[in-house]
């Protein structure tokens, strides 16, 4: 019940954008054609409990919602899911137990320690309640951020966590850490890229991109198996609305 994860199983590329915390935008967005909206409470100031109004409001929209936490804790998680998250993304994952500790916290008995609050998201109809549980662990999209050396040194220990779906990179805390701050096309950067995305196939994990760096050719990166990321929606945005207005007689 997550056509990301059907996608993303098919060997489709999905591509999302920011959620922004304003129900309405999301509601436009999320049957815009994106596959996923991600709603960022990282390097945002809004908390997740700010987002409930704007992540339901994609209930039966075609994007699915995707939370990123600040944090690897359980309670940020559950906070998370309890809104109706489809998906978690948590940052600066560094070992193959912090990614245990990811899908313990995302999953319900007996696959993970999930406390239950009664049905969360939109995972369609169940049969009963263990059909719902099951329905939410196997439909819950996991993807640990890969943004360090140590996360690129255990990147085949991380990759082989069972209920990993995606490790997803985050470009800019990478490329510092690889000694190329925001140098996007250096050997240097390409070559971390590479080792990431070497792993994640080993594994049959999906390798992604936070975000596309600026002035990249997305297609340069699904090239390389990166076959999840976000673009940023204002400019398609604005483009539309121009072309739109250029076919008007005025």
């Amino acid at each position: 019940m997550n056509a990301v994860k059907d996608l993303l199983k098919s060997g489709k590329t999905v591509v999302g954008t920011g959620g922004p915390p304003n129900p309405d935008l999301a509601a436009i967005l999320a049957d815009s054609g994106f596959d996923f909206l991600l709603f960022d409470t990282q390097h945002s100031p809004i908390e997740i409990h700010q987002l409930i109004p704007a992540i339901q409001a994609t209930n039966g929209k075609k994007a699915a919602p995707i939370v990123r936490v600040s944090d690897n804790r359980p309670d940020l998680i559950c906070f998370a899911l309890d809104a109706g998250a489809r998906g978690i993304v948590v940052p600066m994952v560094n070992t193959r137990e912090e990614a245990e500790a990811i899908v313990d916290s995302c999953r319900y008995y007996p696959k993970g320690s999930r406390s239950n609050s009664g049905p969360r998201g939109e995972w369609g109809e169940t049969k009963d309640y263990r059909d719902y549980l099951d329905t939410a662990n196997d439909g819950m999209l996991i993807a640990p951020m890969i943004e360090t050396n140590q996360a690129i040194a255990n990147i085949d220990e991380i990759a082989s966590v069972d209920g990993v779906d995606v490790l997803l990179v985050g470009p800019s805390d990478l490329s510092i850490e690889l000694e190329v701050p925001t140098l996007y096309e250096s050997d240097t950067y390409q070559a971390g890229l590479d080792k990431i995305a070497e792993g994640c196939a080993r594994h049959g994990v999906v390798p992604g991109m936070y975000f596309i760096p600026p002035g990249m050719d997305p297609n340069f990166f699904v090239e390389k198996g990166f076959k999840f990321f976000t673009q940023q929606w204002a400019p398609w945005a604005s483009d539309g609305i121009q072309n739109a207005l250029d076919g008007i007689n005025r």
